[in-house]
């Protein structure tokens, strides 16, 4: 990946650190190397955060376990693992937060065939989630899937808006820009959906109860104004495979209330 990808509009939280860990990496330097030359003062509650190698791990030890227990998070050569560690440098609080419920989850119902709700959850933000900042106009439209409002009749608003990519799975798929990439928005809990991107406003939406509910809506990500040329012309926005309508089951309270109902 060229460093000067770092500029694409999705990596723009991440910048300019994006862009010095891109180069180094691409001029032959450990993706552990290079992220901990980057690092900051984080603590874990086992103490500083480390960037170790992709096998650091004991074999049989779960990954997420083994970052709790240790601070350190295994990290190899990989674009995958460099955008999560890109994440960590500049959401760490979040991150330790996510870690941190991800280890009580192990340590209360161990490692089976399926994580559960709460583990699925929070696997899915850490993957693939993202933060919309946005008038309710655009939330109401989002969450109704009507793609027509949010992208092209409320376009405009967008203006007002800010979509965070946190997903680092996510990041790594936008290396090569598919028009299909598609974010988990975490929904806040309570009747206002909208959480503002950062560390502080991420955490209080990182709450057990509220996770395990998915409180999660798709965004095609290519399609917010400004981060696709193709979107300019509106008929993007008319695949289907894509820009798929709302499935049933009923709204959720929050939803209802955000839309009006009663």
């Amino acid at each position: 990946m060229n460093p000067a990808d770092a500029a694409q509009p999705w990596l723009a939280p991440y910048a300019p650190r994006a862009a010095r860990v891109l180069e180094s990496a691409g001029q032959g330097a450990g993706v552990a190397e290079t992220l901990s030359a980057e690092s900051v003062a984080i603590d874990l509650p086992a103490g500083p955060l480390r960037f170790v190698p992709g096998d650091s791990a004991p074999v049989g030890e779960a990954y997420e376990a083994f970052i709790f227990r240790t601070a350190c998070v295994p990290t190899r050569d990989n674009l995958h693992d460099l955008f999560n560690g890109l994440v960590w440098l500049h959401f760490p609080q979040a991150k330790r937060r996510l870690n941190e419920l991800q280890a009580t989850e192990i340590a209360r119902a161990g490692v089976g065939a399926t994580r559960g709700p709460l583990r699925d959850a929070l696997t899915l933000f850490d993957e693939n989630g993202a933060v919309l900042e946005a008038p309710p106009a655009l939330w109401e439209a989002l969450i109704a899937r009507d793609w027509q409002r949010l992208f092209v009749a409320r376009r405009g608003l967008w203006r007002e808006a800010r979509l965070l990519v946190f997903g680092h799975a996510l990041l790594e798929k936008l290396a090569s820009p598919r028009k299909a990439a598609t974010a988990h928005v975490l929904m806040g809990p309570g009747d206002i959906p909208s959480i503002k991107a950062d560390d502080a406003s991420i955490i209080s939406a990182l709450d057990s109860a509220h996770l395990a509910t998915k409180p999660f809506v798709p965004l095609p990500v290519l399609g917010v104004p400004g981060w696709w040329k193709q979107n300019e012309n509106f008929s993007f926005y008319d695949d289907s495979e894509v820009f798929r309508p709302r499935r049933v089951p009923e709204p959720s309270p929050t939803q209802t209330a955000l839309q009006g109902g009663a």
